[in-house]
C-alpha cells in the first residue's frame, strides 16, 4: 500500500524514496523484457492478437501482473497501435501487412510497482518516411529525457522535444501526455510533450513520471473512435510513440525502462 505520509508537492506529485528505486526498475526492467521478446514475432501476416496473447502469456509466466487487464473494463494485455494509430490500440483481428508500424504498450506489475513502456516495430521493411517518422520520436522522447533532472521544469521536457520534431517537419500530439506512477498506474503529473522552457513545476529528486511522446507525420489533431479506446490521426498521418518511465535522482535520472537487449526498433539493435 502507498505510503500515505511520503511528501507530496503543491500539485500532487509524489515525492519517493531513494529505496524505491530499486522496485521501479524492477518492474520496469520486466516490461522492457517483454517488449525484446516481441521483436521476434513482428512480421506480415500475424494479427495484433496473436502479440497481445503471447504478452498475455509471458506476463502469466513470469509470475506478475498486467496492469491493463481490467482497468476501466479493458480486456487486453497490451495496446498496439498500427499506422495512423495514435495510441491505445485494441489487439484483434487485424492481420500485419508488410511495412506496418506499430506501438505496442505494456504495463506491468511487480511487487506493486508499475512498470509502463512503449516501443516501435515494423512488419516487413519500412518504407523510408515511416522509418525516419520512428527515428525523430525516438530521438525526441530521448531529448526530453536529457532533459531531466533536478532544477529543471516540466517544460524544458515538452520544449526540448516538441523544438526537435516540428525542425523535422512533423508534429507533437496535444491530446495525450505523460504521467506519474509508482505504486499506481496514472498519478501527478501530467507529462506534456510541448511546452516552454522554465514553464510547469520545478523537478525534484524523487519524482517517477513516464515520457511517451506522440509523433505525426501529418497534422497533430487526433479523434477517439466508437470503442472509447483508439485514437487515430484525424488526416490518416502516420503516427510513431515510445515511451520511458524514469526517476528524477540527485543528478538527473534513471531510465527504468530501458531495453536489457539495447533495443529500441525491432529493425535495430
Amino acid at each position: 500500500m502507498q505510503d500515505m505520509r511520503a511528501r507530496v508537492t503543491r500539485d500532487g506529485i509524489r515525492i519517493y524514496e531513494d529505496a524505491d528505486f530499486a522496485g521501479m526498475a524492477a518492474a520496469g526492467r520486466v516490461a522492457a523484457e517483454i517488449l525484446d521478446q516481441v521483436c521476434a514475432l513482428v512480421a506480415p501476416g500475424v494479427t495484433t492478437a496473436a502479440i497481445d496473447d503471447f504478452i498475455r502469456e509471458e506476463i502469466e509466466r513470469r509470475g506478475v501482473v498486467s496492469a491493463t487487464i481490467g482497468y476501466k473494463g479493458y480486456q487486453h494485455a497490451s495496446c498496439i497501435s498500427v499506422n495512423h494509430v495514435v495510441c491505445h490500440g485494441i489487439p484483434g483481428a487485424k492481420i500485419l501487412i508488410d511495412g506496418d508500424i506499430l506501438n505496442v504498450d505494456v504495463t506491468v506489475i511487480v511487487d506493486g510497482w508499475y512498470g509502463d513502456t512503449s516501443r516501435m516495430y515494423v512488419a516487413g521493411v519500412a518504407s523510408r518516411k515511416a522509418e525516419r517518422l520512428v527515428e525523430v520520436t525516438h530521438e525526441a522522447l530521448m531529448r526530453g529525457i536529457a532533459a531531466v533532472k533536478p532544477g529543471n521544469t516540466f517544460g524544458d521536457i515538452g520544449a526540448a522535444i516538441q523544438t526537435y520534431v516540428e525542425a523535422n517537419r512533423m508534429s507533437v500530439v496535444r491530446d495525450f501526455c505523460g504521467h506519474g506512477l509508482g505504486r499506481v498506474f496514472h498519478a501527478p503529473p501530467n507529462v506534456l510533450h510541448y511546452g516552454r522552457v522554465g514553464a510547469g513545476e520545478v523537478l525534484e529528486e524523487g519524482m517517477f513520471f513516464t515520457i511517451e511522446p506522440m509523433v505525426n507525420l501529418g497534422r497533430p489533431e487526433t479523434k477517439v473512435l466508437g470503442d472509447d479506446w483508439t485514437a487515430v490521426t484525424r488526416d490518416k498521418s502516420l503516427s510513431a510513440q515510445f515511451e520511458h518511465s524514469v526517476g528524477v535522482t540527485a543528478t538527473g535520472c534513471q531510465i527504468f525502462t530501458v531495453s536489457p537487449a539495447g533495443k529500441f526498433f525491432n529493425t535495430r539493435v
